[in-house]
């Protein structure tokens, strides 16, 4: 009987890399809880625990969402929508600045304690050093702060500031919001950036418009995003 080669990335866990895999895509890709999780899992005959299941998306979440990354480099496009939202992590409040881009893909995620030019600056200059250049145009709402940074990061940058215009970038917070209520909250700053960190590269993945496309075309992008999902998670080696 022909034995099938356990990849090295999934050395040392007793669970089939198929398991896993699954585990950490139902978690990132759906606003299940590390419990609702475990349920899915049970209901399939897999008995494991929800402490396993977020380890393995702490562990492996990282890795493929790094990977999401480095493939989808050079491919998102050259129109920036900026936008800040406020969480309360342990009764303070933080800022969650989000960065997306024309089609609704998120380019970058940062977690700050202000919400001022210094870190609008922050965010900039994150952005410019992980898509390696300049957007087109830039679009944020009135915070002044946006074009304050814009002036000293990216002076040649065409700059919209209007509040209606911003409504992409103020959806891309909408399935963390989910995830906070679902979490009952983030527990810390380092948290809610680790979180956003693994989360959003997997969320690219599978942002797939529904409305714009036909319903075929819609069911090859959908294959496509889940043979991707299958080379990065390295569960196609036998």
């Amino acid at each position: 009987m022909t034995q099938t080669v356990r990849d090295p990335l999934y050395r040392r866990h007793r669970f089939p890399a198929e398991v896993i895999a699954h585990a950490v895509w139902l978690y990132l890709r759906f606003p299940l809880s590390l419990s609702m999780v475990e349920d899915v899992l049970a209901a399939r005959g897999i008995i494991v625990s929800h402490q396993t299941v977020r380890l393995w998306a702490e562990k492996f979440g990282r890795l493929f969402a790094n990977e999401i990354r480095r493939k989808s480099e050079g491919r998102l496009g050259d129109k920036w929508y900026l936008d800040e939202v406020v969480i309360s992590i342990g009764g303070k409040k933080q800022w969650l600045w989000r960065a997306v881009d024309q089609d609704g893909f998120v380019l970058d995620v940062l977690v700050q304690s202000r919400r001022n030019t210094k870190a609008a600056k922050r965010l900039m200059r994150k952005l410019l050093k992980g898509q390696g250049h300049t957007p087109r145009v830039m679009i944020t709402d009135k915070l002044r702060s946006y074009g304050a940074a814009k002036r000293e990061i990216m002076p040649g940058v065409e700059h919209r500031s209007h509040k209606g215009l911003n409504n992409r970038a103020e959806n891309s917070h909408q399935p963390t919001r989910r995830r906070e209520r679902v979490m009952k909250g983030f527990k810390s700053t380092r948290h809610l950036q680790r979180f956003v960190s693994i989360h959003d590269p997997v969320a690219n993945l599978f942002h797939i418009p529904r409305h714009d496309i036909p319903s075929d075309h819609h069911r090859e992008l959908r294959t496509a995003a889940m043979q991707m999902w299958s080379e990065i998670a390295r569960l196609q080696t036998a």
